[in-house]
């Protein structure tokens, strides 16, 4: 038996969108998400990607972490690696490295992309920072137009209000610590790129 503790997504997106009354079509229009997206998303029928999560979690006014929580309004947080709570969204596994903290700042996951995920031309843009600290395999990042290969040991930390999205760059899964900083915690928001 696992020890590890998969979120619920679906009933999560459904929970928080009805604490703040929103109906699936006003949350669509906020979010630029079509109602039927999100509504396969809450009955579990959809998995969401991570830009998706990031439209979602700006239209609501929450921290993509709230679809990983558990807990609130913690001084200390311990996450042991049995009890993380992980999520497979599109092949790509997000694993929460900690989450509920009274007024939290930074949004830690550990992401394992399998080879040919990710440089959609779907990117993502928030307010504040994004550190990445690659531990094994090669992972492609793309900032506005320019492309940086990490391999492992290699970090990238820049302006997360610039375009941006990743992916793998190897032919074995990539694994790689993912920090969120934001000035606003909840500001996120998606820009697709045609």
């Amino acid at each position: 038996m696992s020890d590890h503790h998969e979120p619920n997504i679906g009933q999560t997106l459904r929970t928080l969108r009805e604490e703040r009354g929103f109906s699936l079509r006003t949350l669509a229009r906020a979010c630029g998400l079509s109602f039927n997206a999100i509504s396969r998303i809450e009955r579990g029928e959809s998995s969401p990607t991570v830009a998706t999560l990031h439209q979602l979690a700006k239209a609501l006014n929450v921290p993509i972490t709230a679809f990983f929580d558990d807990q609130s309004g913690q001084r200390v947080v311990v996450i042991r690696a049995k009890q993380r709570r992980h999520s497979l969204i599109n092949g790509v596994t997000m694993e929460s490295l900690g989450t509920g903290l009274d007024n939290q700042q930074i949004a830690p996951f550990l992401v394992t992309l399998p080879p040919d995920r990710g440089l959609t031309g779907e990117t993502v843009t928030h307010s504040g920072e994004e550190w990445v600290f690659c531990l094994e395999g090669r992972l492609c990042y793309q900032i506005e137009d320019e492309v940086f290969e990490l391999e492992a040991g290699d970090s990238l930390l820049f302006d997360a209000t610039q375009p941006h999205q990743f992916g793998n760059g190897g032919d074995g899964p990539a694994r790689f610590l993912l920090v969120f900083r934001g000035d606003e915690p909840h500001d996120y928001h998606v820009k697709t790129e045609i």
